[in-house]
């Protein structure tokens, strides 16, 4: 975490710095949060896989792969050829396209949207693409050590700042290819789905390279309209709800699921129409009001739920389970609480009150912060004086920035309609 952070802030400056671009607070906040919400989920493990790779390998194994660097090497390239498709079926997909929006929700593209990342995924149903290495005998814990470095390798190519990279782009993924991926350009709509190296999209008729005269829009088209990163997780899911519920045809009920992404039928379209981007170079990005001292404690936010997320992970053996999910579940809380107030959502304050009573009520009951004060002895009332800071200044930003705005633009309105 610390290192993604920084490379983050790094690629921030940078473009600050040298390319005069501007230091778009929000959208990182909310990107490098997403961050937190899926590493706790996956921490918790709260998933299940309906077929393991274990389960494969005991019984589909036809030949067994000696344990050398081919091991590793087989690993790495069965999980690239299973990403591509789990990566190409959610994009092409109702159902499965909710899972993956939050990693396109951004409409910027760098370090910090690569961290976008899920949390709706509670099913696992993509382990059967990991069949050739089954098939080959590849010990499961060689996929466990794999499979992140296979992840974390696919952090650097989300940035502008690097151009085309000459005979490499012939290989493996590079910005360019997936700056294309990231593009709401028609053109651009469900190429490179590729990870690691850019072969499956050529053999399998998906690749587009980045065209100088077209430069990339990012986003989804579809746009989320929020930085609350728990909310985008299931915007399309409970889209999908909604209209399965108000189609007439069972037949349309049924199928929604399963239709190409943003597939909708045809008389709920027209009853309840969303709003869709419709020219990629024309449209106005999601950018709320922020001044200068909320932006500031946002970052105060972010800093602190960090500095917890740690602790939390530094002390998950002795925090011990159940209570290891009523500290997920706390963070989950924060992170809710205070993206609603980078949203201006003046139930912000509701959130906020709620979060530090909890919090409060959890020192009350154990005298504690999850066991704090055997490291630090003052970090429990300090834990506890922020919790009261946070809601005071939350009302302060509710009360004299999101209400006194709304109240003004009400009068202007209604001045103007006069």
């Amino acid at each position: 975490m610390p290192a993604f952070l920084a490379l983050v802030l790094l690629e921030k400056l940078y473009g600050w710095f040298f390319k005069k671009e501007s230091f778009k607070t929000m959208d990182m906040l909310s990107s490098m949060t997403s961050g937190y919400t899926n590493i706790v989920k996956d921490v918790l493990g709260l998933s299940i896989s309906l077929l393991t790779y274990g389960w494969m390998v005991k019984h589909l194994a036809i030949y067994k792969v000696e344990s050398t660097i081919w091991t590793y090497i087989i690993a790495f390239i069965a999980l690239d050829f299973s990403g591509y498709w789990v990566h190409r079926l959610s994009h092409q997909i109702n159902f499965f396209w909710n899972k993956h929006a939050i990693h396109h929700s951004s409409e910027e593209f760098n370090l910090a949207c690569a961290l976008r990342q899920s949390i709706s995924t509670f099913i696992n149903i993509f382990t059967i693409f990991l069949l050739p290495a089954a098939l080959l005998g590849v010990d499961e814990k060689v996929i466990a050590i794999v499979a992140p470095l296979h992840l974390f390798a696919q952090f650097w190519y989300h940035t502008t700042y690097i151009g085309n990279m000459g005979f490499l782009e012939k290989i493996i993924v590079t910005p360019s290819h997936h700056r294309v991926h990231h593009a709401i350009n028609p053109i651009y709509l469900d190429k490179n789905h590729s990870q690691i190296f850019i072969i499956w999209d050529k053999l399998f008729g998906t690749f587009q390279e980045e065209l100088p005269n077209i430069p990339p829009v990012y986003g989804i088209t579809r746009p989320v309209s929020t930085w609350n990163p728990i909310k985008i997780n299931f915007q399309h899911l409970w889209l999908l709800i909604q209209d399965a519920y108000r189609a007439k045809s069972w037949k349309d009920k049924l199928r929604i699921w399963f239709m190409p992404t943003g597939w909708r039928p045809e008389d709920v379209a027209a009853k309840y129409p969303i709003h869709k981007i419709e020219d990629p170079y024309n449209f106005e990005k999601y950018a709320p009001k922020a001044s200068l001292l909320m932006q500031s404690w946002i970052w105060v936010q972010f800093l602190f739920t960090f500095t917890l997320i740690s602790y939390f992970f530094a002390n998950i053996a002795s925090i011990g389970s159940p209570t290891i999910f009523v500290y997920g579940g706390f963070i989950f809380l924060i992170v809710f609480s205070y993206t609603e107030l980078m949203d201006r959502n003046p139930f912000a304050l509701l959130y906020e009150t709620l979060k530090n009573f909890i919090g409060l009520f959890i020192i009350y009951q154990t005298g504690d912060w999850f066991g704090i004060s055997q490291q630090i002895s003052w970090a429990t009332p300090a834990i506890a004086a922020y919790f009261v800071l946070s809601t005071l200044v939350t009302a302060y930003f509710v009360w004299f920035e999101i209400r006194k705005d709304k109240t003004t633009n009400e009068v202007v309105f209604s001045e103007v309609t006069q």
